[in-house]
């Protein structure tokens, strides 16, 4: 498909029930935001699930979106959480960067400004804009220990993430 063309539902549908990731990421995407269907959370939902439970990363990523605003599924910052760090573990950037919000505003886990910075500077490590302004604005109330203790758990999490990679 061209970038930019309207993919054909029929042949999507087709390729998501025979387990394409892919295509039920987009089918997901096409629900979600009403492609070429009416819009339905619920199975957007669905479709998101079953290619993030294949560990696509940006199924992951929409996923916990879905469940942090409580589209097509009850709000749970707990479950958001979870498919945002499936997707961050995988290197996605969006994800860590959300993950770092999630950790600075105490959604879904302990508010913890050493751990927001730890995942922010990864998400900016890969050139996200967002995660360099909050990375930047945290170590503005962050003492020197902190700072120091962000570094250090975003260079581990940063390790863990390339063995989990190769």
């Amino acid at each position: 498909m061209a970038v930019g063309q309207t993919p054909d539902f029929t042949e999507t549908l087709r390729a998501a029930e025979q387990g394409d990731a892919g295509a039920q990421y987009s089918l997901g995407v096409m629900y979600g935001a009403g492609i070429g269907v009416p819009i339905d959370n619920a199975e957007a939902v669905k479709w998101l699930r079953l290619a993030a439970e294949q560990g696509l990363a940006v199924a992951q990523f929409n996923l916990g979106n879905m469940y942090r605003g409580g589209m097509g599924v009850p709000k749970d910052y707990v479950e958001a959480v979870k498919w945002y760090r499936l997707a961050a573990d995988q290197g996605y950037a969006p994800a860590q960067f959300n993950l770092g919000n999630m950790y600075a505003n105490g959604e879904g886990v302990p508010s913890n400004f050493v751990t927001a910075y730890a995942w922010w500077n990864i998400a900016a490590a890969s050139g996200a804009e967002e995660a360099i302004t909050n990375r930047s604005i945290a170590e503005e109330s962050m003492a020197p220990s902190q700072i120091s203790e962000g570094q250090q758990l975003s260079t581990e999490i940063f390790e863990r993430i390339q063995q989990g990679n190769q």
